[in-house]
């Protein structure tokens, strides 16, 4: 168990070291989380389930963030692309969003458009242009690299190509991706439609079937039902901010100039969206509103058992009920009639002689 784990966890759920050390130490073990809330109480400062689940999931989370991280710092070592600078960075990364668009430059690239645009040596071009420069004609740069054995028949091949290197530039950026997934995480809008012909057939999803609704407001039962009918082939779904703001972000890091460069660098910038950066981030806002309305529906789910379970068992009677134990002896509770509790106390049965008679006498009072 690493120490900075503790800490970090501790912090974050506002819980003292040891018990977060206590309940970590438990889990690997192979403790489970009722075992360790309903018999390990001493060691975890009397946690309840809800803190302990945090503890075990927010300890897989940082586990898993550092095994990635040393996974690619390992690949960069294996590859000679690992600066101070660089390491720095990673080693800082909080976040598994964060860690992955750090290393996406560097990560190894099936082959894209941009790398093929690579192979037939536009690289040199795609920098020329991204510069802005106000006296460099990109129409007449182009035109020096065209060369039909490479399939750059023209100057729109050639440019086309440059614009790809471009656009991954753009795709690869860290600020850039930062900045995005917070708008679509703020003002990001869920829009489902009903596939064409499905309309019978999906007549349970017919509240979706031409609906919009913003990602922050959007309630976990809806966020499922919409799922559900994207999985079943009734619903598309999409989540998408609105475009102008996206174009507004990108526009203001990398429109430098109002030249015939920059409008090459504007195609380049809006295509990165439109064919990358949009898909990717929405591939996360997919992810993130899952997982929490996953876990609102199972907290909706618990409550509601709580409350069944907590419903007076025999009707309006009277209860005296026991909770067995050995070592920490049984629990002994009174309940009145609409279930209050009336008394509660622990007796030994298990223990000596003396300790038999005095949970004998206690019972027969109550």
């Amino acid at each position: 168990m690493k120490e900075k784990y503790i800490q970090k966890i501790a912090n974050e759920l506002n819980l003292q070291n040891k018990q977060v050390e206590s309940t970590a130490f438990l889990i690997s073990e192979g403790a489970t989380v009722p075992f360790i809330a309903r018999y390990r109480k001493e060691a975890t400062g009397s946690l309840d389930e809800v803190a302990i689940t945090a503890i075990r999931d927010r300890l897989n989370q940082l586990e898993e963030l550092d095994k990635r991280r040393e996974a690619i710092l390992s690949s960069l070592i294996e590859r000679n692309l690992l600066s101070d600078e660089l390491k720095e960075k990673i080693e800082q990364a909080e976040t598994m969003a964060t860690l992955e668009d750090i290393y996406l430059p560097f990560r190894p690239k099936r082959r894209t458009r941009a790398t093929i645009a690579k192979e037939k040596g536009l690289e040199p071009l795609a920098q020329i242009i991204y510069l802005q420069q106000d006296d460099i004609d990109p129409f007449a740069e182009a035109e020096k690299y065209i060369d039909e054995e490479k399939d750059l028949k023209t100057v729109d091949d050639v440019l086309q190509g440059a614009r790809d290197i471009i656009a991954e530039w753009i795709n690869e950026d860290q600020d850039t991706r930062a900045k995005l997934r917070e708008l679509f995480a703020i003002k990001g809008v869920f829009k489902s439609r009903v596939i064409p012909g499905k309309e019978a057939e999906g007549i349970k999803y017919k509240d979706y079937y031409n609906w919009e609704e913003p990602v922050i407001s959007a309630p976990s039962h809806r966020v499922l039902a919409m799922r559900r009918g994207e999985n079943e082939g009734f619903l598309s779904l999409r989540i998408l901010p609105p475009e102008e703001d996206a174009i507004y972000i990108l526009e203001s890091t990398f429109i430098k100039k109002h030249n015939l460069c920059s409008e090459q660098v504007r195609t380049a910038m809006i295509d990165a969206y439109k064919r990358l950066l949009s898909l990717s981030m929405e591939t996360e806002i997919r992810l993130e509103t899952k997982q929490k309305a996953d876990l609102e529906a199972i907290r909706v789910f618990a409550e509601n058992l709580r409350q069944l379970l907590l419903a007076p068992p025999l009707g309006e009677k009277n209860v005296l009920a026991i909770d067995p134990g050995f070592r920490t002896g049984c629990k002994v509770v009174c309940l009145d009639k609409q279930g209050k509790l009336l008394y509660n106390t622990t007796i030994y049965p298990t223990h000596s002689e003396e300790k038999v008679k005095e949970a004998e006498t206690k019972l027969d009072k109550l």
